[in-house]
């Protein structure tokens, strides 16, 4: 049973750092951008082929189209795990960090198209990863 501290709280239940929370909602907002990042530049490929030019002969060559629907329904998903992590549940998370690791991942073959970006995108990435496991448990629903 727990005990009761002055302040009415009982000690078996945790506080929320204000701090954690911050920067877990933050990952989220992040997460919504960069996916809709990624939803505009898959539109773009998929609308107009010849938008992204690609300079020399890379090993991960895919076609425009094929891009644009990969970052088109990346984006999607991306925006949406970024939504859910709001309510701070656990499969959110889970959903959130597994989501960015294939957005670092598709960044990373996308590079020859859009280098700045991609490696801007694959920052966003990292620091969602970050945000949400080590401020996991501090996360309080928002």
């Amino acid at each position: 049973m727990a005990t009761s501290t002055p302040t009415g709280r009982s000690s078996g239940s945790r506080d929320a750092s204000a701090g954690a929370v911050g920067v877990t909602v933050f990952a989220g907002i992040l997460m919504i951008m960069a996916g809709a990042f990624h939803a505009f530049q898959g539109f773009v490929a998929l609308i107009n082929d010849q938008f992204f030019v690609v300079g020399k002969e890379y090993v991960f060559e895919f076609d425009l189209t094929s891009w644009g629907w990969i970052h088109l329904l990346l984006g999607i998903g991306v925006a949406l795990a970024g939504f859910f992590l709001f309510q701070g549940a656990i499969w959110a998370r889970t959903v959130a960090v597994v989501l960015a690791c294939v957005s670092i991942l598709a960044n990373f073959l996308w590079m020859p198209y859009y280098p700045v970006w991609s490696l801007t995108v694959i920052a966003f990435d990292v620091f969602v990863i970050w945000a949400v496991t080590v401020h996991g448990r501090d996360v309080v629903k928002v």
